[in-house]
This record gives C-alpha cells, sequence and structure tokens, in this order.
C-alpha cells in the first residue's frame, strides 16, 4: 500500500460525502447532523450485531428497548427473561456478557464511560465494541473495524496478506483514512458501503463513491480481497435431545450458566460439547422411542442431535431444581435456543402426523 495523505484525506472526504445522502435509517442509529444517540442503544446494537446481520438484529432490538429502555431497566431484568428474549440470535455468551454489562454500568449510575479505556473495562467489551461505542456515541476519534470495514480497507489497498495475519495492515491503514472529528459517521459509512455496495459477492463497483481510488478494482479482482486463510475443516459431533411429556407439558431444563448456550431453557441431552460426542444415555429408563434428528452447525463443529421421546406418568430422576414442566400451549414463550427449538418442532410434527 502506497498512498499520499492527500489521497487519504480525499477518500474520506469523499466517503462522508455519499453517506450524507445514502446512510442508512437504523433505529438505533442518528443520522447524518443530527444529536448524538442514546449511548445505551448503541452499545446494545452492536452487541446483537457481533456475527448476526442488521435484517435479523432488528427486531430483537425493537423488542428488547421496547421492553428494557434503558441500561438500568435491563440491569434490573431477571436474567431468564432476557436469555428468553435473546433465544434465536445465538452465541448466547453475547446475551450473557450483555446482562454483566448493564449491571456494571447501572452501578456507575446508568451512566456508560465515554472513552475507549473506559469502555474497555466494562464486562464483554472488546477491542471493536470499545471503538465502536466511543466513536458513534460519544464523537470520540476511534478506528473501527468491523468485517464490513475491513473489506473495503482492503480492497481499496489491495491488502493481500492472509486473515488474519492482514488485520494489522487493515487496521493501520484504517487509522490513516479515520478523521479526527466525524469518525462516527465515518465508521458508519464504511459499514454501510460494505454492506451495500462492496459486498463479498458481485460488489457494485460502478456505483461505489470510491472506485476511482480502489486499487483491487484497477486489477480486476476486487472479490479476491480479503485474501482469507484456507479454513481448517468442521469437525462433527453427534448427541441425543430427550422429549418427556407427561399432561399436556414438557420437560425443560435450564443451562448451566457457563459454557454452550449457558443459561437457556432447553430439552435435557446426553452431554455433548464442541469436544466430545454425548453419551446417549437417556436420563430414566422406561420407554423411549427415535423421533429423528436434526443438524445445527456451530462456529467450530456442526452437531447431529439425535430426539428420544418418552410420553407417561412414571418420569423418574428429574431434579426440580434444574428443570420445570412447561405447558406445551406455552412452548414458545420458553426462549430456547434454534437448536432445541427444531428438536422441539420435529416432537411436535411427529403427534401431528
Amino acid at each position: 500500500m502506497d498512498a499520499s495523505a492527500q489521497q487519504m484525506q480525499q477518500i474520506t472526504e469523499e466517503l462522508l460525502g455519499w453517506y450524507q445522502s445514502h446512510a442508512r435509517a437504523l433505529p438505533w442509529r442518528a443520522l447524518p447532523g443530527a444529536p448524538a444517540p442514546d449511548p445505551y442503544r448503541v452499545w446494545l446494537s452492536e452487541v446483537m450485531l457481533q456475527q448476526t446481520t442488521v435484517a435479523a438484529v432488528i427486531p430483537y432490538f425493537e423488542t428488547f428497548t421496547r421492553r428494557w429502555p434503558d441500561v438500568a431497566a435491563l440491569a434490573a431484568a431477571e436474567e431468564g427473561e432476557v436469555m428468553a428474549a435473546w433465544a434465536g440470535l445465538g452465541y448466547y455468551a453475547r446475551a450473557r456478557n450483555l446482562i454483566a454489562c448493564a449491571k456494571a454500568v447501572a452501578a456507575r449510575g446508568g451512566v456508560f464511560p465515554d472513552t475507549e479505556e473506559g469502555l474497555r473495562a466494562l464486562p464483554g467489551l472488546g477491542a471493536y465494541t470499545a471503538a465502536a461505542v466511543a466513536a458513534i456515541a460519544f464523537g470520540r476519534r476511534a478506528v473501527v473495524v468491523d468485517a464490513n470495514v475491513e473489506r473495503v480497507v482492503a480492497r481499496l489497498f489491495a491488502i493481500d496478506v492472509p486473515l488474519p495475519a492482514g488485520k494489522a495492515a487493515i487496521g493501520a491503514a484504517t487509522d490513516r483514512l479515520t478523521p479526527d472529528s466525524g469518525a462516527g459517521d465515518f465508521a458508519q459509512a464504511m459499514m454501510d458501503l460494505g454492506s451495500s455496495i462492496c459486498t463479498s459477492r458481485n460488489p457494485r463497483c460502478l456505483l461505489c463513491p470510491l472506485a476511482d481510488h480502489c486499487t483491487a478494482r484497477a486489477s480486476g479482482n476486487p472479490e479476491l480481497f480479503p485474501v482469507k486463510a484456507a479454513k481448517k475443516p468442521r469437525s462433527e459431533r453427534h448427541g441425543t435431545a430427550f422429549w418427556i411429556e407427561r399432561d399436556g407439558a414438557v420437560w425443560l431444563v435450564r443451562r448451566p450458566g457457563k459454557g454452550m448456550l449457558g443459561g437457556m431453557m432447553a430439552l435435557p441431552d446426553d452431554g455433548w460439547n464442541a469436544r466430545a460426542d454425548g453419551s446417549g444415555e437417556p436420563p430414566f429408563g422406561g420407554h423411549w422411542e427415535t423421533a429423528g434428528r436434526v443438524e445445527h452447525v456451530f462456529t467450530h463443529f456442526s452437531l447431529t442431535l439425535g430426539l428420544s421421546v418418552h410420553k407417561g406418568v412414571a418420569c423418574t430422576g428429574l431434579d426440580p431444581e434444574h428443570g420445570e414442566w412447561w405447558p406445551l400451549e406455552r412452548l414458545d414463550a420458553a426462549g430456547m435456543p434454534t437448536l432445541f427449538a427444531k428438536a422441539a418442532r420435529l416432537a411436535l410434527a411427529r403427534d401431528e402426523n
């Protein structure tokens, strides 16, 4: 990469000019020229958006902010209610960190720190989230690099060091582009450009306000950037979930607070995890019927989950401290993660056939 300070400034100015008329209207965002957005809404949206699309996040964000309109309300909420409201967004450690952070901010009088350093000290806020909140909510100069920004910058300067090693060069280039004032608008402009024009596949270069500056476009192969290292094969795991039904209710358990899908209501299972298959052993003896299986993909492994069904009065060995009988008519309100919701639909569809 060999770009002058003048070219860097020109890129930044042209991008911000484009953003003035093309900024996406999002429920957590203040449009260009408007007063700074509520830090609570910026923080909440950034946590939700990690590894999740804007389209998927919007209904969750609107539900959360109606139910818990500020950080004090979220801090006072029952953890189970928050986890249930999060169900379906995935990456459930984010929800647990959300609760911990809300409580930490509430303990500060409900006021978020206004610097990257202060924000990094809060539970669950990594470098990216702290930079995004500092820039967008507080107008601090911070270098914000998400996947969209990473892609735009890698293409602008044809940075060909494979990720993740290439992140350092991309971050340094983004730092040179980030203005001293308006860093929040700049970051959001980069995000919008990456989302709508400089997309992973079939980038719309003819509509790009930075096309004349883009080295990857000039090369004729913008889709080659950013260069990604070869993916390791995803491991495969097998487990079993158990549908235990009695008198119009199903037995659900609360998963441990730490670990996969922590704190969520779920069907009991046989102890599968990211490193090992499940035992296949049911929670008690008796007549069990195989009801099929569901497939689910996690970040580092794929899971084939068999479903075994037991119906009847004789249900021994169920611990009331770790589970409860949940009415089938209210099953949607349990807030089970997607994996177990799939298994529940399988069990219910079996009854209908």
